[in-house]
């Protein structure tokens, strides 16, 4: 009975050794949590008072190709107060975007090896790049030529006149999907590196690639060609530009096998 009371301790001590690192795990995670919410909040906080300003500047492309006469109108009664508080929060969680990778780097780059780290800094840091870039590109090239395609197509006899929010909606849709468009070259460039896929492999389904960039485009945008060419041609072309540098990461690791 002593034995078996003995290796049940030592049982229950090998279980609470195991369980101590979950445990110091998910405070941590916890911890980095509430720190990036508490960043998003803080800068939710000050950017409210410039709310209205900041829907101003996001409806401006639209507002620029409207008829003169027209404007855009809330059909809800909160719409003229939830619209600019939600763009105000996807806004602060844009920018707060560097600090909440931050904090996830820090999390797991201690279960990491070195030669990993040195792949994940540039790889976190050109990401946030890409999708930074993206959103720029949807505001100041796509959004311009959308525009004017939707509001000189229309009937004569009909006044453009669109609600806030569903312009809100329209618009976040297209910078989260122009803002993931632009991550193609990190996600081609992962693949080659970790060997899921080869250079040659990838080439040889170009054809497929660029239809299936058109389909998702198609996906995205609002189904007319204009919106759809405007995701698909830089989705095809980034995705070139991450088998270039996932051709010279190839050349480089069999040059250090050699």
């Amino acid at each position: 009975m002593s034995d078996d009371g003995s290796r049940n301790n030592q049982r229950d001590k090998q279980d609470e050794a195991s369980q101590a690192p979950l445990i110091e795990h998910l405070i941590e995670l916890r911890s980095r949590l509430m720190r990036s919410v508490v960043v998003i909040l803080v800068i939710f906080l000050g950017l409210y008072a410039f709310a209205n300003d900041i829907y101003i500047f996001v409806a401006q492309p639209l507002m620029d190709m409207l008829p003169e006469g027209s404007q855009m109108i809330a059909t809800e009664v909160a719409s003229p107060f939830l619209a600019p508080f939600k763009l105000t929060l996807v806004v602060a969680v844009f920018i707060a975007v560097p600090f909440v990778l931050h904090q996830a780097w820090a999390f797991i780059a201690p279960g990491l090896y070195d030669n990993e780290k040195s792949l994940a800094i540039p790889i976190l840091a050109s990401s946030v790049a890409l999708f930074y870039a993206g959103a720029a590109f949807a505001y100041y090239v796509v959004f311009p030529l959308l525009f004017q395609f939707f509001t000189q197509t229309g009937p004569e006899n009909v006044a453009v006149m669109t609600d806030i929010n569903a312009y809100l909606n329209f618009v976040l849709k297209l910078f989260f999907a122009f803002g993931v468009a632009f991550e193609i070259p990190i996600a081609t460039f992962l693949l080659i590196y970790s060997g899921a896929t080869s250079v040659e492999s990838l080439s040889q389904k170009r054809p497929y690639i660029f239809l299936g960039c058109f389909v998702i485009g198609m996906l995205l945008t609002p189904p007319d060609i204009i919106s759809q060419s405007l995701l698909a041609v830089p989705m095809y072309l980034l995705y070139e530009v991450g088998m270039l540098f996932g051709r010279l990461a190839q050349r480089k690791k069999r040059e250090q096998e050699e």
